[in-house]
């Protein structure tokens, strides 16, 4: 990680680069895109939306980030909202900073695969990932995991977790997502190998090049790819419609499952059984998932 360099000083900076996929079986399939990436530090949200014309925190702009695609509700806290899912997996202590990596809205629309927090501790050490993961049918889970001894290297942080959300109607439910993350610097590096009993399925990679957030470098990159966000859903049923053709197998959509898990070396630990913490409570409503539609939100839904 050293030789990456620390994260940007920067409020917030963007990152360039490519997507890729590769199925490994039963089907071989393979594609990539080229993208772009925001990374924001979730203590400057306001110096942020100074930092170009082009791009605002909170209001519509040609490129912007808003808190309430990831918190669910309006006028919430992101960082006050990442902080109670730290203390929910036992981080007692707030990190020194909190940095989120995930595309931004293009002309106010916007959707994420996978946006990813990274916690760090007043050295500069990463303590904690957060991966919040969305489907196509509007649901959406985050996987909380605190970084444990062994887990971070030179070459990044590895963990590992089960499978517990409904991402591709072609891709089992019974699966490992194994995680090695190059935290942010120079470049921004994620692997995702997806296995099951016996052996790899599924490769997703992003890697990236760092750029500063500047009117100029937003212009350019927005001009390269004008549709990011159509590009992207787009691109994943245009990629279902030829593993269709291909021959995969359909599986059902299941139940949605707790909007979150936390997981601790590695291993899930359970939640309490009993009244949950008040950020499950309020996520699970915005996303109205069963367990927590029957008193009313405690703030107003994302639409």
């Amino acid at each position: 990680m050293q030789a990456n360099g620390p994260p940007s000083g920067e409020a917030a900076v963007l990152y360039a680069g490519q997507v890729m996929h590769q199925r490994m079986k039963p089907i071989g399939h393979r594609f990539n895109y080229t993208v772009f990436s925001l990374l924001v530090d979730l203590d400057r949200l306001e110096d942020a939306g100074r930092m170009s014309h082009v791009f605002s925190v909170n209001r519509f702009n040609l490129l912007s980030f808003h808190e309430a695609d990831h918190t669910g509700l309006k006028g919430r806290s992101l960082r006050g909202y990442a902080d109670a899912l730290l203390e929910t997996a036992g981080l007692s202590i707030p990190p020194a900073r909190i940095l989120l990596a995930c595309y931004p809205r293009i002309l106010g629309r916007v959707f994420n695969p996978l946006a990813v927090y990274y916690a760090y501790d007043a050295e500069g050490a990463v303590i904690a990932m957060i991966y919040e993961v969305r489907n196509t049918f509007g649901e959406r889970h985050t996987y909380v995991c605190p970084v444990a001894p062994g887990q971070a290297s030179p070459a990044g942080i590895r963990q590992q977790c089960d499978k517990l959300f409904y991402v591709s109607p072609f891709m089992p439910m019974a699966m490992r997502y194994h995680f090695r993350m190059l935290p942010p610097g120079a470049e921004i590096r994620w692997r995702i190998l997806e296995t099951d009993a016996e052996g790899p399925l599924l490769a997703a990679t992003f890697s990236g090049q760092r750029r500063p957030l500047t009117t100029g470098q937003i212009l350019r990159l927005v001009a390269q790819i004008p549709h990011l966000t159509i590009k992207i859903v787009a691109g994943i049923h245009w990629e279902a419609l030829k593993l269709w053709i291909k021959g995969a197998r359909y599986v059902p959509r299941p139940a949605a499952p707790e909007p979150v898990s936390v997981w601790k070396n590695d291993r899930c630990a359970p939640l309490d059984d009993g009244d949950p913490p008040r950020v499950l409570r309020d996520l699970g409503r915005s996303l109205r998932h069963p367990r927590y539609t029957g008193t009313p939100l405690l703030g107003d839904p994302v639409e």
